[in-house]
């Protein structure tokens, strides 16, 4: 004698997607915390060696930190459009902007490498013998502040930039998705007979559940709709987005302090 048997999915695990993002704000505020020190030390230096720190400012090239600054607020922009199309199922479209993004943070990083990398090579850097011997006191100062705000600022694009990777990937293997149920309680369904219907019914494929059945596996292919996509579904990208987005901000600070002032 044989049963039909309906295998369920297991139940639905609660996930705390406000949670996520209110942890999210919690530690950019801390992020915050930390370049706002920053500010502040650079602030009261900058007032008690204005001219000095002018002066130093003068060997930057502000055509390099313009250029970093249109192409952080670009990657912005397309960190907000890539949001925006998985929200709607566009997920090529998506994948596609999260991929300009990316190429954005290491245009980034390869105009920084050829700043430093063209200043140390004239030895202006903190410690250097030239710079002990050339710059005034206030000077070394600036050039001290200037390589450990946009440093700790370059590892930040670093790390936002491997979040970006890693999410990239995530939305690319999307439309898979694994379930693996563990045959608890096993013995109930002994004889049971599992099957895949179409839509009409019609038996595409089936088997009985026996003592040799240990785990029952089965992977699915999906294309997501509007309809079915929901806000929390993507929080993950959308906090990586928020991540990036302070990166950007605290830069827009970062290009007049540093640049601008001579």
């Amino acid at each position: 004698m044989s049963h039909t048997a309906n295998v369920a999915a297991p139940a639905h695990i609660h996930k705390d997607y406000n949670g996520a993002k209110i942890g999210m704000w919690l530690f950019l505020f801390t992020e915050v915390l930390l370049f706002g020190g920053l500010f502040l030390i650079y602030a009261v230096y900058r007032t008690a060696h204005s001219h000095d720190f002018a002066e130093a400012a003068k060997e930057l090239n502000v055509v390099l930190g313009a250029l970093n600054t249109a192409v952080l607020l670009t990657s912005s922009l397309t960190m907000a459009l890539a949001i925006a199309c998985i929200h709607r199922a566009k997920k090529t479209l998506a994948l596609t902007y999260l991929g300009i993004t990316i190429l954005c943070a290491l245009v980034f990083m390869v105009i920084k490498y050829i700043e430093w990398s063209g200043k140390i090579s004239h030895g202006l850097y903190p410690g250097s013998e030239f710079i002990m011997a050339n710059y005034s006191k206030g000077q070394r100062i600036y050039f001290g502040l200037y390589y450990s705000m946009t440093g700790l600022h370059a590892l930040h694009v670093i790390i936002g930039a491997t979040i970006l990777t890693v999410m990239f990937y995530v939305i690319y293997q999307r439309p898979n998705e694994t379930h693996r149920w563990d045959v608890f309680g096993k013995d109930a369904l002994n004889g049971c007979r599992v099957a895949i219907l179409d839509k009409d019914g019609n038996e595409k494929w089936g088997s009985e559940i026996d003592e040799s059945v240990k785990q029952v596996h089965l992977k699915m292919r999906y294309y997501s709709t509007p309809k079915r996509i929901k806000h929390e579904d993507y929080v993950s990208l959308e906090n990586s987005g928020l991540y990036w987005h302070i990166v950007d901000v605290i830069w827009i600070f970062l290009f007049p302090l540093m640049y601008l002032i001579g």
